[in-house]
């Protein structure tokens, strides 16, 4: 729910405004000064070499690492310090680059756990699944329903995940993220590991996240091919510092992202 002080943010707004950020851990700087902004409604890359800080600015973004420098501003609202359940309360979902699910739990449990945020029964009620409590069950699980006909895995809906392939355990995480109806998707490397069919399905399904429900996107990815096609911007980093940001076009014809990232042709 937007503040009520807050803006209303359109299309092509400034959704996240990032304004030099540094992060620092004892003498090791994994951010320096690094300024960029996510438009509502975009797919914004983040890209690098290993190490160039890629992580480290999806954990300030949702609240996991507090910079130590600088400013985020989402909605308008700009914050020193906020943890991942109140980014998660404010819209923001995130996935992994190592799995996260509850390898014990069902692909059906997994994504109803993205919905722990929407109920509003207490804990009492929840217990004795009745009444009130029950009905308000039955909501949220109709939406995880829906989430996982989006993504196709109605045969793996009773399946523990821990059973499944890891191109399924990260569809089913998206499917968990996608259960927070966040308005900013944080995607952390959604395709590593994966063959080319999967990595196929999953572009189809990014970009139907943002197409159909109109959802913004930050992606890592390394897979330059899915950048490129993908994306509408990109920014880039290197040894936690950013060297480049513009239309994808623009970024790969860099001469500092051709040297540092995608290698320089012999």
């Amino acid at each position: 729910m937007r503040a009520p002080d807050s803006p209303i943010i359109t299309k092509g707004d400034v959704l996240l405004a990032v304004d030099n950020v540094s992060l620092s851990f004892g003498g090791v700087k994994a951010l320096t000064d690094v300024s960029f902004d996510i438009r509502k409604g975009e797919i914004r890359a983040i890209i690098g070499p290993n190490g160039a800080g890629k992580t480290s600015m999806l954990n300030c973004i949702n609240g996991f690492y507090h910079p130590t420098e600088g400013r985020i501003t989402f909605k308008g609202e700009t914050r020193q310090r906020m943890r991942p359940h109140v980014a998660a309360r404010g819209g923001i979902a995130r996935t992994f680059q190592n799995v996260a699910l509850f390898k014990g739990m069902t692909t059906l449990d997994n994504i109803m756990a993205g919905r722990s945020l929407k109920m509003r029964r207490g804990f009492f009620w929840q217990v004795l699944r009745h009444g009130p409590a029950l009905e308000e069950e039955i909501s949220q699980r109709r939406v995880v329903e829906d989430i996982i006909d989006f993504l196709e895995i109605q045969a793996i809906r009773k399946v523990p995940v821990g059973k499944l392939a890891y191109g399924l355990q990260k569809r089913v995480e998206l499917g968990r993220a996608l259960a927070m109806q966040p308005e900013l998707l944080l995607l952390d490397e959604p395709m590593a590991g994966m063959n080319l069919e999967e990595k196929e399905d999953m572009s189809r399904f990014i970009l139907d996240v943002n197409q159909q429900f109109g959802t913004t996107i930050a992606l890592i990815e390394h897979d330059m091919g899915v950048v490129m096609d993908l994306s509408d911007r990109v920014v880039v980093l290197e040894y936690g510092r950013k060297i480049a940001d513009g239309k994808p076009d623009e970024v790969k014809r860099d001469e500092r992202v051709i040297a540092a990232y995608l290698g320089v042709p012999h």
